[in-house]
């Protein structure tokens, strides 16, 4: 076996049916008093409904979350969280709430508490991300890093199909890119292809009964998996050319995830067979790339980046982007095979071998 280094995320996770009921004494476990609650403003109600359970201890629902963090938000989130004295900040949602919570956090220090709702899985790393003048800038501090994960599966019983089964891909992109990340271990190896599995595991079920709370609960639990892996190394291609296209064209997150991945691996393939073969083993299929590519296909989800309202005059751009910015990945960065991937991704086409 190989040397390896790993790093365990000191994250408390409440996990299971009903679970929100105990956020009073979470909140008490960090110490705050005044909450400051996040949340997209499509969420307001179930935001709302979550503080009232917080009789006098929410400070202000702040409801302007939106996609890629974009940087007047965050100053204004901040500046409330100032203006307010809150002592923690609430983040009830998905990637883009949460986020937002990282936001406030980068600069101020507040402890996070999560309450996901998708599959997003930021609320398990230190990762945060930032759009200012078009460009989403992404880095990595412990302070952003959530101090508690409160995991309901029946607060995701509302969550559209569609969006269910596009954050659940998005998700495994992670788990995926986590297979063949240059810092990757074994450990880390087991709870990708473990959330792979389970997220996979989780869509006909749900395609079946939205409201199939074990089919829920399942998809949870790999998306807490995924988010684990993505916290703990490295994220390749896959990553770097999303937050391109999400940051620059203002794409739909977890839809160009679910567009992207099938292409990246196939870029990567060839040079890192075994994760290939994990993840194959994962979705119960012969190739990872067409697995993922059919998984979404099968369950409706977009495949193509022209159905997001990608310009195609946009492509050069996002692959000139994609080849500058150097970093791991197992196969190098070339231009022009980018710019393949790209025009392949922009058609829906197939990432046949």
């Amino acid at each position: 076996m190989d040397r390896f280094v790993y790093t365990a995320s000191p994250s408390r996770i409440v996990f299971g049916a009903d679970s929100i009921d105990q956020l009073p004494a979470e909140i008490d476990r960090v110490g705050a008093r005044r909450a400051l609650v996040l949340c997209t403003p499509n969420q307001r109600g179930q935001a709302e409904a979550i503080a009232d359970r917080l009789p006098g201890r929410v400070a202000f629902i702040f409801d302007e979350a939106a996609m890629h963090v974009p940087i007047e938000i965050a100053r204004k989130a901040r500046t409330v969280a100032s203006e307010l004295k809150a002592d923690c900040a609430l983040a009830v949602g998905g990637g883009s709430t949460i986020g937002l919570g990282k936001a406030i956090a980068l600069e101020s220090g507040l402890p996070i508490i999560a309450v996901p709702t998708t599959y997003a899985g930021s609320e398990v790393t230190p990762i945060y991300g930032i759009t200012e003048d078009g460009l989403k800038k992404t880095g990595r501090d412990p302070r952003v890093l959530p101090s508690v994960v409160v995991y309901d599966p029946r607060l995701t019983l509302s969550l559209p199909l569609d969006l269910t089964v596009t954050s659940a891909i998005n998700a495994m992109a992670h788990a995926a890119e986590g297979l063949y990340a240059h810092d990757g271990n074994p450990v880390i190896a087991l709870m990708a292809e473990e959330g792979i599995r389970a997220c996979a595991a989780s869509l006909q079920p749900l395609q079946d009964n939205p409201h199939d709370l074990p089919a829920r609960s399942l998809a949870l639990y790999g998306a807490w998996l995924c988010g684990t892996v993505l916290g703990a190394v490295s994220m390749g291609l896959h990553h770097k050319l999303c937050h391109t296209l999400g940051g620059t064209f203002d794409l739909p997150h977890a839809q160009v995830h679910t567009v992207v991945l099938p292409h990246a691996l196939r870029y990567n393939a060839a040079a890192a067979p075994d994760a290939m073969a994990r993840i194959a083993r994962a979705l119960g299929v012969e190739d990872a790339a067409m697995g993922l590519f059919e998984l979404a296909r099968t369950h409706g989800a977009p495949v193509s980046l022209k159905a997001l309202g990608m310009p195609a005059d946009g492509l050069e751009k996002a692959a000139e982007y994609a080849a500058s910015n150097q970093y791991p990945n197992p196969r190098p960065l070339e231009r022009e095979a980018l710019r393949a991937l790209l025009d392949r991704a922009m058609d829906g086409a197939p990432p046949r071998p």
